[in-house]
């Protein structure tokens, strides 16, 4: 009995000193466990840091840039408009047209914009499942149906006009072998 219970006792001093190994081994993994994230986030601080940096870096380069182009415009403008100015009081109304036709495409653009941005139609789609996408899908494809249909009806109504102005451009020519001819004669025009 004195010899079991021996045995007992160095079975238990033997499972103490390993589970206190396992204890130092769990304690040692955990602190290279926190070391590790530690190091990581730094890592991470560093790399936010230095592309933070450069995103400001990217922005100050694009603006800079931008300011030259607009001085470099703004200077161009000016040498323009000094040597009309210069040339005579005659180009003057052709600098006035000039300006004018600039002023005419700005507006053009603007319109065609200000359209395109009316007739634009977000999206929507972020957080819709897909019953709401299958109806979102169908109302673009019917909005895409009415836009082909008035494409369609827009060409056949210029393909009738054409064939409209050709039919009176051969009335007048025709008209024009049987009369007696008073100067000119011959009607001109754009749709010749």
């Amino acid at each position: 009995m004195e010899k079991d219970l021996l045995e007992l006792q160095t079975l238990i001093d033997v499972h103490f000193e390993q589970r206190k190994k396992e204890e130092e081994e769990l304690i040692g993994l955990k602190d290279r466990i926190e070391s590790r994230r530690a190091e990581r986030a730094e890592q991470q601080r560093v790399r936010a840091e230095k592309e933070r940096f450069r995103q400001t870096r990217i922005a100050e380069e694009r603006q800079r840039k931008e300011e030259e182009e607009a001085k470099k415009r703004a200077e161009d403008d000016a040498k323009k408009k000094m040597v009309l100015s210069n040339m005579g009081a005659h180009f003057g109304g052709f600098l006035a047209k000039v300006e004018q036709k600039r002023g005419k495409k700005q507006t053009a653009r603007e319109i065609k914009k200000k359209t395109l941005a009316e007739r634009k139609m977000p999206l929507g789609i972020d957080n819709l499942r897909e019953d709401g996408l299958r109806k979102r899908a169908g109302e673009m494809w019917e909005w895409i149906y009415q836009l082909e249909s008035e494409k369609f009806e827009l060409s056949e109504k210029m393909k009738r006009q054409k064939y409209e102005i050709n039919v009176l451009l051969n009335r007048i020519h025709h008209a024009q072998k049987f009369k007696k001819v008073h100067g000119k004669g011959k009607v001109g025009g754009r749709w010749k």
